[in-house]
């Protein structure tokens, strides 16, 4: 079986993919980790993000033992993941990794930005995670301030529009739900009203 999961930033995404993951016994990919540890590696190297070249060969180079740095969810490299995630030739580099990690028994749950209209169209159950900007920038506020990062919720907000402006109008893959897809509106839930909503559609739909 196969459960893709998209939506935008801090939508709950990531820990509904977790939590469905571990229900059904499936494997789980974060796919914006990928993204990040892509530009992680990147910056570490000292280039510039829109160094195509550059990008597209850390792309090739990725390194899965990476996806446990804590660096990788800091505030800086959630936006160089997004800078470099709309280079066309890192995007390519990185879809038959994910593809395969899809193909392998017995399924898996992926989230991303595309993993139902792109990675895996043809998903058993895809869902569309969402929320207000305002609720993400709320949760990813709270998020930052027990890891005591300084940052205001009015700068996140700002962060997550503009976030939300690149990924929806971006060339390759732009963010927006498959035709299939059920949309989950996590606005007013928490964790476990998300994941139970989510289960009730996964079994629906066997």
């Amino acid at each position: 079986m196969i459960i893709a999961i998209d939506g935008p930033a801090a939508s709950g995404k990531g820990t509904l993919g977790k939590r469905l993951a571990a229900h059904y016994g499936l494997r789980h990919l974060d796919t914006g980790l990928i993204y990040r540890a892509v530009a992680l590696a990147t910056i570490e190297a000292g280039h510039r993000l829109d160094d195509v070249p550059r990008a597209t060969a850390a792309a090739s180079a990725l390194d899965v033992g990476r996806f446990e740095d804590p660096a990788l969810k800091s505030r800086e490299v959630g936006e160089a993941a997004s800078i470099i995630s709309a280079i066309p030739a890192v995007r390519t580099a990185l879809v038959a990794f994910q593809k395969d990690f899809a193909a392998q028994p017995p399924g898996a749950v992926l989230d991303g930005r595309d993993i139902g209209t792109v990675i895996c169209p043809d998903a058993d159950i895809k869902i569309f995670v969402t929320a207000s900007p305002e609720a993400r920038a709320h949760r990813r506020y709270l998020e930052l301030a027990a890891a005591s990062k300084g940052i205001s919720e009015p700068e996140i907000l700002s962060d997550i529009l503009r976030r939300d402006e690149r990924d929806r109008t971006r060339s390759v893959a732009p963010l927006k739900p498959a035709p299939d897809a059920h949309i989950l509106d996590t606005t007013h839930l928490d964790a476990d009203a998300v994941l139970q909503a989510a289960i009730e559609l996964v079994d629906g739909a066997h």
